[in-house]
């Protein structure tokens, strides 16, 4: 008798069982992020209803701030090998119950990200509209803890989408509204070593050895494509700063770096870019090409003119190269001859005043 049954090799060789063996595997890793993400949202709603079970009892029987301490005491010798009810922590449930207080915001947006993304959101803001928004931001783009803090001390919810643009008169909708939302002004290149009267070169230069920061700094869907990235146009080449494909827009993107304040000049300069790159590079699925000017600074009402007449979508806007104090701290600061004269005021003192042996 003939044995038909396919010996064991051939059947790890057959294309089926490959297919099969592939989508059992995608489907337990989507499983396993799933559970992951089931479980955070089990244990962050769980946390806003203690929270809220702690106010509501301290109001109503008038208990202070020592229930919190007595309940971690009594918590932790109930459940000795769970972390989670230390003091801090409950007093952390409490603040998080107080911030929220629709538990509805909380299922919806909240408990979709880690405990400790929260709790930084509670320590370095105290707006619930600025909370809400990094909190969705995260979601989006998947920060770590350490990737949310930085984006809230680099103060990215007052630089979303202030650049100036004519993209609602050249794009269609949404790309339009999509990508006014991916430019900020400033951006934050404190990241860079370089000084303020560094040449164009060296800021570029300085971008692409620091790839990983100024990309983070980009925001989410940048992909790099080369710093002086040349364009042949009539047998002459040229050369651009930067070039990036976005890949949620589906478009080129051109990045224009410019030392110095905007001038209406720089619009010609970059039309022409948008215009070389949408024949030269751009594929029947990709959408129009998107022209950035990154300047020092820039004048609202020049950068309006110059771009009224562009038929090109071109957004300016302007970087930093390291944070500055607010002018209500700088205002506050004594001066260099204010610190010398206090200095000498108080060694002064100490040798008309010595201590007693």
């Amino acid at each position: 008798m003939v044995n038909t049954m396919p010996r064991q090799s051939s059947l790890f060789l057959d294309s089926h069982y490959a297919d099969f063996l592939d989508g059992l595997k995608q489907r337990i890793r989507s499983a396993q992020v799933k559970a992951a993400l089931a479980v955070n949202r089990e244990l962050v709603l769980l946390y806003w209803q203690i929270g809220q079970e702690i106010l509501s009892r301290q109001q109503r029987n008038g208990w202070g701030a020592k229930i919190i301490d007595q309940l971690a005491k009594d918590l932790k010798r109930e459940f000795p090998d769970v972390n989670g009810f230390s003091s801090r922590n409950l007093k952390y449930m409490r603040a998080f119950a107080e911030a929220y207080p629709d538990e509805l915001i909380v299922q919806e947006v909240l408990a979709q990200i880690p405990w400790y993304h929260n709790i930084a959101l509670l320590e370095k803001l105290k707006s619930r509209e600025q909370r809400l928004w990094y909190a969705q931001e995260t979601v989006s783009n998947g920060w770590s803890r350490n990737v949310l803090v930085l984006q809230i001390e680099s103060n990215l919810y007052q630089r979303q989408g202030d650049a100036i643009t004519n993209f609602d008169r050249v794009l269609p909708s949404p790309q339009s509204d999509l990508a006014h939302q991916l430019i900020k002004s400033p951006y934050n290149f404190d990241f860079l070593t370089i000084s303020k009267d560094a040449y164009e070169r060296e800021l570029e230069r300085g971008l692409t050895d620091h790839i990983r920061d100024f990309l983070l700094e980009l925001g989410l869907g940048f992909s790099f494509l080369g710093s002086q990235y040349p364009l042949v146009v009539s047998d002459k080449e040229y050369r651009l700063d930067l070039l990036f494909y976005h890949v949620r827009l589906h478009c080129y993107i051109v990045i224009d770096l410019k030392m110095g304040e905007f001038e209406p000049q720089h619009s010609g300069q970059m039309s022409f870019y948008v215009a070389a790159v949408d024949n030269l590079l751009r594929g029947d699925r990709d959408d129009p090409t998107i022209g950035i000017i990154l300047c020092k600074s820039k004048d609202k009402t020049i950068v309006e003119y110059a771009l009224q007449g562009s038929q090109q979508p071109i957004g300016v806007s302007t970087y930093q190269l390291q944070v500055q104090l607010p002018p209500n701290i700088q205002e506050n600061l004594p001066t260099v001859e204010q610190l010398e004269m206090e200095l000498s005021n108080a060694v002064k003192a100490v040798e008309d005043n010595p201590e007693d042996e």
